[in-house]
């Protein structure tokens, strides 16, 4: 609970407390004057007083003090009850005790205490009154006592439930400072492993067909003094080395610069990458879309991707010819892209970590679906990712 919401609380039950101990006390001099005991009456209210002031810096340092004081406040306004010629007023302290009792003890046992308090003002008023209004009063006093407690109760409990916000509150900000930093941490490891594949993809490609250029352009000079009639097939081995780096540079820069999926679906952004990715000349790529339906961005945007990657495949390791795209845009949901190329052995591929395999098999996981790869040596290669059907569709 706030400090402000805290002190407000306990500024109503100690104004509450003053003005009962104040009417009691004022009744008392009125009701006493010029008699022989208003001297015992208002040193009996004196030492009420001094205790209900001094409890709670006692029960602090004391937490077993504060039964002890509800004894010793009881016996003092039983004894003011049984005064001479005794009012009923005074049992309006009774109201303080049963607030205090419900602010320290159970509900329970809070309950047995205010009971115990309906006899001792029973007896007194019955004295004082007669039976019939004795015995009203003492129920009055007793319905007082009733929602005094019940006051202190919801008080007390309201008490709590603002502790337990409080607590549920500090928790969901904790938590959620642990998922940003998750996040900023899952961010970083992702960017660090792009970093690595595309690392990985210059070395294992661009960087070998630059050492062949060398070769080829080293060899090309030794044969101009030697045989210059074989220089001509070295050029030209040396451009076809050529073209293939800048297609593989292409294709690196491509994903630093990742496209995004716009407004026009999956099937447009396939069709614009198809015509903007500088295919090599002696690669035809085909899309068949089925469908019409839509999916979700983040599924788009994964599924684009995992093209992409297939496709970057295709042009730097499948020497294939013809590749298709079929996207399936019905239930069930589907993509594949095909190539007639020279495959490769896909458990070997596996076991040696290729990244493209392990970054697609990483986006088709984040959206829920299913990568499938199917390859061999000399027979081309098929990914297909496939949505997962939901648990109330499963058979």
């Amino acid at each position: 609970m706030k400090p402000s919401t805290d002190w407000s609380h306990q500024w109503i039950f100690y104004l509450t407390a003053g003005f009962l101990f104040g009417a009691a006390a004022l009744r008392s001099l009125l009701y006493y004057r010029n008699t022989a005991v208003i001297g015992q009456v208002m040193a009996l209210l004196m030492a009420w007083l001094l205790l209900f002031v001094s409890e709670a810096m006692i029960s602090r340092r004391r937490p077993r003090y504060f039964p002890i004081y509800l004894i010793l406040q009881s016996i003092l306004v039983f004894a003011l009850l049984f005064m001479p010629d005794a009012s009923d007023f005074y049992a309006v302290l009774f109201f303080i005790l049963s607030m205090q009792i419900m602010q320290r003890f159970s509900p329970r046992l809070g309950a047995v205490w205010i009971g115990m308090f309906t006899p001792l003002m029973t007896l007194p008023l019955v004295r004082t009154y007669g039976v019939s209004k004795g015995i009203a009063f003492a129920l009055i006093y007793t319905a007082g006592n009733v929602l005094s407690a019940a006051y202190a109760l919801a008080t007390q409990r309201a008490h709590a439930a603002r502790v337990r916000n409080q607590a549920v509150m500090q928790e969901l900000q904790e938590a959620n400072r642990q998922l940003q930093a998750y996040a900023a941490q899952h961010e970083k490891l992702a960017v660090a492993r792009e970093r690595h594949r595309l690392a990985r993809e210059l070395h294992d490609s661009v960087t070998q067909t630059i050492f062949s250029m060398t070769l080829t352009t080293q060899s090309a000079a030794l044969l101009l003094d030697r045989d210059p009639g074989r220089v001509g097939a070295q050029l030209d081995r040396l451009s076809q080395l050529a073209q293939s780096a800048l297609s593989e540079m292409r294709v690196l820069i491509s994903e630093l610069r990742p496209e995004k999926v716009g407004k026009g679906g999956l099937a447009l952004a396939l069709r614009r990458h198809l015509a903007d990715c500088h295919l090599p000349e002696n690669l035809a790529v085909s899309l068949e879309v089925k469908g019409d339906q839509s999916l979700n961005p983040e599924e788009e945007q994964s599924l684009f991707r995992i093209a992409q990657e297939a496709l970057n495949n295709i042009v730097k390791h499948a020497q294939a010819s013809q590749a298709q795209i079929r996207l399936h845009l019905a239930e069930p949901f589907w993509i594949e892209v095909q190539d007639q190329g020279q495959g490769f052995d896909l458990q070997r591929a596996r076991n040696s970590g290729r990244v493209g395999l392990v970054s697609m098999g990483e986006r088709a996981a984040e959206i829920g679906w299913r990568l499938q790869v199917i390859t061999s040596p000399g027979a081309g290669t098929r990914v297909r990712v496939e949505k997962k059907p939901s648990e109330g569709r499963q058979p």
